[in-house]
């Protein structure tokens, strides 16, 4: 670990050791459409059961739970901070398309619900029932305990009412959900949407925050702030509709109801401008076949009406309106990153002649002064990675001499420091003995690679019948130790349960913080399960340590698990498995890792209080489960250019003994709202 508050202004003197060839995993793809939106409290908590809402975009509602305004249109007026009083503060419905409910109803989770609705509409609840009604394999759904409502869920609600820690909760819950489902999923049937299974469950336990609709900030979420699905925007308040661009309120302005725009997302499907960072000229919606596929062919004109008269009546309104952009996602087949970019004003508005020759409304958006930036840090780094060259300010193109993957950027926009103290740069850790001469690991005989639900797979047995990692190598569960395939395996280089081993795929900067030393950050967008890096080092003794305390800044010890990765595992008991046990995930190792004189990376990430980066223990070139392979995975998702930071604890929590192992605990300079003022 990097030592903070130091004097380094020395030349870097890297040394390379050996390199790793790079990973290939299995690619998959999952379109992503569903949501709900809304804001209130940080966190609110309403009964999923009651009387349907009206849909606003023509598809059935699911989880509908509308609660009536105590307060009559007329009297509801703007308040001083944008939102408006009164104006629908009740839950919002996550609304499916016709793709996703048909998803539900064939799934094994889903259970009719008789309830009013729309003509030829069905409502399914996913907390309980082993089928769908009229249908399903009830064999399939024996392999599955059913999920069910829960009354206990102290455990994964949050712990406070703030609202970035609610908002953190939500997205830690579904994601796990999510990563569980598919993981379970792939021995049945990988075409399952876990996505909306997992959006589902939370909406049935009350799992969401900011479930009311307001104009302007959602509270927890910041710009800049990523998403991968779009039922995330809608589980956090930030945007309703499943599929719509567009999502609005009604209002009350000059004595008269109007619909206000209060967000929109701009993914890609009509025919949007987003060339300039701070200006969108964003298309209106409709002119097609329905929702489904009127974003991919126009055979009408566009109407004044639902969203485009939203639009229309906020462009003379002035009102604030929430965009996210989109991005690909470049470690999936068809995947897209939705891009919080902050709040916008719609400036003109016109009607145009589209590609298809018929009328398309046309709304120009300025963005706001004065805010983080968004889109402009993706636009920045997208060229870095394309030409690192372009980056300034840089001290070293890379630290690693070609021993990465990928360049190591060594940058410094704060002050003269010339360089980190000298280290040779390595990618594992160094044994005090050589790996031959411990015990070696049990070994597959998978051909090609091993496949989930493979009873026959022993490196599958190893991890408790289940491979630790998805088909795109992001990891599940945290466990006490992870086993990956080893030398001695039939399977493949490119088998999945090969992630840590073949190095790192992101592209870092090593970058100088204001008043912590060195930091590490990435170019790339980090989602949540990703492999981050080893932390590298070598293994020493606890006596040696112990007489030569100088060294203990870069010292790595097993044995504190902060609470975040404590939680990562979120909900399992709202599926039907047992909640998870602290004992299952952690325990205390003797290994002992110090990156002062041989490192890497990990080296130069620093302590937080709320950190985004949790460590695992790996086993892949020998069985002694005592020393390790410490790799790095990300907590949630980490948009470009956010420090990485792991919680080094503080001696004494929990009656476990600092990360660092620090003879004295040092002042934290974290920042973080829940910063405990000491870290080591």
């Amino acid at each position: 670990m990097e030592a903070r508050n130091t004097k380094e202004d020395a030349v870097l003197d890297v040394k390379p050791l050996r390199s790793l060839a790079p990973m290939f995993p299995a690619p998959y793809g999952f379109n992503t459409t569903f949501s709900s939106s809304g804001s209130a409290p940080p966190f609110v908590c309403v009964s999923p059961f009651g009387a349907p809402l009206p849909s606003e975009d023509r598809f059935p509602s699911f989880f509908n739970t509308p609660v009536p305004s105590s307060q009559p249109a007329k009297d509801r007026a703007p308040s001083a901070n944008g939102s408006y009083q009164g104006a629908s503060h009740s839950p919002v419905a996550i609304d499916l398309d016709e793709e996703a409910e048909q998803l539900i109803r064939t799934s094994s989770f889903g259970r009719k619900i008789k309830r009013p609705g729309k003509m030829g509409t069905s409502h399914y609840h996913l907390a309980g029932g082993s089928k769908a009604e009229g249908g399903g394999d009830r064999s399939r759904s024996q392999q599955r305990k059913r999920p069910r409502k829960i009354t206990d869920l102290s455990l994964i609600r949050p712990t406070s009412l703030d609202p970035r820690e609610s908002v953190e909760v939500v997205l830690m819950t579904f994601d796990a959900l999510r990563r569980r489902l598919q993981q379970l999923d792939e021995t049945t049937d990988a075409n399952k949407r876990a996505d909306l299974k997992a959006g589902s469950i939370m909406a049935a336990n009350d799992l969401r925050t900011n479930m009311g609709k307001r104009i302007g900030s959602v509270p927890g979420v910041e710009v800049g702030d990523i998403f991968y699905f779009r039922i995330e925007l809608c589980l956090v308040g930030m945007h309703a509709p499943s599929m719509a661009g567009i999502d609005y309120m009604m209002t009350r302005y000059a004595e008269v109801d109007e619909p206000s725009a209060i967000s929109i997302v701009s993914a890609g499907g009509y025919e949007n401008d987003e060339g300039d960072i701070d200006v969108l000229i964003y298309s209106g919606q409709g002119g097609g076949g329905g929702h489904k596929h009127a974003e991919k062919k126009q055979f009408d004109d566009q109407k004044l009406e639902r969203g485009n008269l939203a639009l229309e009546k906020s462009t003379h309104r002035g009102n604030l309106v929430r965009v996210i952009r989109s991005a690909k996602d470049m470690t999936l087949v068809s995947g897209k990153i939705y891009i919080y970019d902050g709040l916008y004003k719609i400036h003109e508005s016109w009607i145009e002649k589209g590609k298809s020759g018929f009328n398309v409304f046309k709304y120009k958006l300025l963005r706001e002064p004065g805010q983080p930036e968004g889109l402009a840090v993706w636009k920045r780094t997208a060229e870095w990675i394309l030409n690192p060259s372009s980056r300034g300010r840089v001290i070293l193109p890379d630290i690693s001499s070609g021993v990465e993957n990928m360049q190591v950027c060594l940058v410094n926009e704060v002050d003269d420091a010339k360089g980190p103290s000298h280290f040779t740069y390595a990618t594992s850790v160094k044994y005090i003995r050589p790996i031959s001469s411990m015990k070696p690991l049990q070994n597959c005989r998978c051909l090609s690679v091993c496949l989930p639900g493979d009873a026959n797979c022993s490196c599958s047995q190893q991890n408790d019948g289940s491979l630790p990692y998805s088909s795109n190598g992001l990891l599940v569960n945290r466990k006490s130790v992870l086993y990956e395939c080893n030398s001695l395996c039939s399977c493949s280089f490119n088998c999945r349960n090969r992630v840590t081993q073949k190095g790192v795929k992101l592209h870092f900067e090593v970058f100088r913080t204001k008043d912590r030393g060195w930091g590490l950050r990435s170019w790339d967008p980090i989602r949540a399960g990703t492999f981050i890096c080893e932390y590298a080092g070598e293994i020493v003794d606890k006596i040696e340590v112990d007489d030569f305390g100088e060294e203990e800044h870069y010292n790595f010890r097993a044995t504190y698990l902060d609470e975040k990765t404590q939680k990562w595992n979120h909900g399992p008991e709202l599926i039907g498995e047992p909640s998870v046990n602290h004992s299952e995930i952690f325990k205390p190792l003797p290994i002992i890792i110090n990156a002062k004189n041989l490192g890497n990376v990990a080296r130069f990430m620093n302590h937080s209080c709320s950190p985004n980066v949790l460590w695992q223990p790996v086993l892949y070139d020998h069985s002694e489960e005592g020393y390790p392979h410490i790799m790095f995975f990300a907590i949630k998702h980490i948009p470009p250019m956010t420090e990485l930071t792991f919680d080094y604890g503080v001696s004494g929590d929990n009656g476990l003994s600092s990360l660092a192992g620090l003879k004295e605990p040092k002042k934290c300079l974290c920042g973080s709202s829940k910063c405990r003022g000491l870290f080591g």
